[in-house]
């Protein structure tokens, strides 16, 4: 599967796997594209259960404290596997790292055997949902109310899932 060509300019990133030192990026990062963020008390809990694993888009010359473009948090147990979290940083987003992430996590779970991927994705994430939706994600239900916005009426999270077997 090979990235489409709608993203607006290709991003020199890499990735790499993420792991227990790149918890406070990944809360600072994921502070900026989620109203109620994860401390990277909440990431470190996470990364060091067996079950779950990460990917970061990394700049290959960036130096020590600069935030990652992106990553993508998973769990996989007993084959079936949920994203926990993927966020883009703002400045790189319709970049393709999104996309990049995702087809990381997809082919990790498909070596591990996974047979069935779970996400949930605020209905109002339009890009998200598109990206989702070109990776074959079906709608299966909805949360009605779940995802807090200060200032404006709660959204419903949809649930979405992906089979991989």
């Amino acid at each position: 599967m090979s990235a489409p060509s709608f993203f607006r300019r290709a991003a020199d990133f890499e990735i790499v796997s993420l792991g227990p030192s790149d918890c406070a990026d990944a809360s600072i990062l994921h502070g900026m594209g989620f109203s109620r963020p994860w401390s990277d008390g909440e990431f470190q809990a996470l990364m060091v259960q067996e079950t779950v694993f990460g990917f970061a888009a990394r700049r290959p010359a960036a130096g020590k404290g600069s935030l990652p473009g992106g990553f993508v948090l998973a769990r996989l147990v007993a084959g079936e596997a949920e994203i926990l979290t993927i966020t883009v940083h703002p400045k790189y987003r319709e970049t393709g790292i999104g996309w990049r992430l995702m087809l990381a996590a997809l082919r990790h779970l498909r070596a591990e055997g996974a047979q069935t991927l779970f996400l949930e994705v605020d209905e109002e994430n339009r890009a998200a949902l598109a990206l989702y939706k070109k990776f074959g994600f079906a709608q299966v239900a909805r949360r009605a109310a779940y995802y807090k916005h200060e200032g404006t009426a709660n959204s419903a999270a949809l649930v979405m899932r992906l089979d991989l077997g």
